[in-house]
């Protein structure tokens, strides 16, 4: 298939990814009540990036929601509006960018029990602006690295209850 992009050098036109896993000492269904039914009081405390976040659509967080989020990335404000596009209690949670090219996903598997969960994080940046494909590297490992940063700021949160910041917890083996 022809691909100018290629051709060009420009990088590539496949969605950037980054996925993170980490377990969480509490029920799939606790992490999903903190995750997903309080997003909107909890997401701000996992990501501080978030400097404003605000539910658009009114009643509780169920699939079809929509927010907007103002963020600062390595000083870089962006605001942005997003979709819950799978809202699986116990299971998943997935926010969509709307119109922005950007998903996150969040699975929630049991282990030990109920007593533990699997959390995988998943972000994925669908398309990559024309002017950052040269840059792709960079962008890839910065999504990456966010991506574990999450996973980890969650895991503090509901262990330990502290906030982004605070130094890691030690992974469960």
């Amino acid at each position: 298939m022809f691909n100018l992009g290629s051709m060009l050098n420009l990088g590539s036109t496949d969605p950037v990814v980054g996925r993170a896993s980490t377990v969480v000492r509490c029920s799939t269904g606790e992490l999903f009540q903190f995750l997903g039914e309080n997003l909107f009081q909890n997401y701000p405390k996992w990501s501080p990036e978030v400097k404003e976040l605000e539910q658009i659509t009114p009643g509780a967080v169920q699939l079809g929601t929509i927010g907007r989020q103002v963020r600062i990335d390595h000083g870089r404000r962006t605001e942005s509006r997003f979709k819950i596009s799978a809202y699986d209690p116990g299971q998943r949670l997935t926010l969509l960018g709307v119109p922005d090219p950007f998903r996150c996903t969040y699975e929630f598997q049991r282990i030990d029990s109920d007593e533990a969960t699997r959390l995988t994080f998943t972000f994925e940046l669908l398309e990559l602006l024309m002017v950052m494909r040269p840059m792709e590297g960079l962008v890839r490992a910065a999504i990456k690295d966010g991506a574990e940063r999450t996973v980890q700021n969650i895991k503090r949160l509901i262990e330990t209850g502290k906030p982004a910041g605070a130094p890691p917890v030690q992974e469960m083996p």
